[in-house]
């Protein structure tokens, strides 16, 4: 059982430690060690209180009388992924935002990415310990490997796209004095409505839709993060961020 526990906590974290690995080299200056455990521990701890909110949002919504359809579309976009996406957001508002660490756009989109890969390896341990049957050591090995796979290149992706999402849209609000809240609001219900499109579509569709649509929003959140990233870049020196309070 010991051996068990070790093998899900083990790749559950590996599809997040490997993304962190990639999303860190695109930052010429990196940041400090400890300032990333910090966050990326913050990330996985937010998943309690968004795990307990989302029961008490399920609950208050299973008792409204709505259609089948219009249930879903409310349980995967505002209780599942608007959630997950404002909680994150608030690990960087309240544990990156005024640190001495930040001192370019850049750091504003990577240390979401990170608070995001914090809270998927959390969600992925969890998922992993998913009660099943009785299997034998090698269906066990078997189970953890595609479980571990398939989160890597879906759910631990897409977390870590669309808080990259939210991240360029704080950082944009960082660098112009006005306004600042309203590219904050878009990047939000931007992350918010390209997630609750991915697990919808996943848990609910059929035939190529199922599979199609997940496919489509990676690619276009992909576009959209690596284009941001450039465009964070080049804003190094002509930005001077007006963090806000």
């Amino acid at each position: 059982m010991d051996f068990v526990i070790i093998l899900y906590i083990i790749f559950g974290i590996l599809p997040s430690l490997a993304w962190l690995s990639y999303y860190l080299r695109k930052d010429a200056h990196p940041e400090p060690k400890g300032m990333i455990l910090k966050i990326f521990l913050w990330g996985a701890l937010i998943t309690v209180p968004v795990f307990f909110v989302q029961i008490g949002l399920s609950y208050l919504l299973g008792k409204i009388n709505l259609s089948p359809l219009l249930n879903s579309l409310i349980y995967w976009f505002l209780v599942i992924a608007f959630s997950e996406e404002f909680f994150k957001f608030l690990v960087i508002k309240f544990r990156v935002i005024n640190s001495p660490h930040l001192d370019e756009p850049l750091d504003i989109m990577l240390y979401m990415v990170i608070a995001a890969l914090g809270f998927a390896a959390l969600e992925n341990i969890l998922y992993l310990f998913a009660p099943i049957g009785e299997m034998s050591f090698n269906q066990l090995i078997d189970r953890t490997l595609i479980i571990s796979f398939i989160r890597f290149i879906g759910a631990t992706f897409l977390h870590t796209l669309c808080s990259a999402v939210v991240g360029y849209s704080l950082a944009i609000s960082f660098c112009q004095a006005k306004r600042k809240y309203a590219p904050i609001a878009i990047g939000l219900i931007t992350a918010t409505l390209l997630h609750g499109a991915y697990d919808f579509s996943i848990m609910t569709l059929d035939g190529y839709a199922k599979f199609l649509i997940p496919v489509i929003i990676i690619i276009t959140l992909a576009v959209l993060v690596f284009s941001g990233f450039d465009k964070l870049k080049k804003m190094k020196s002509t930005c001077k961020l007006n963090l806000i309070k």
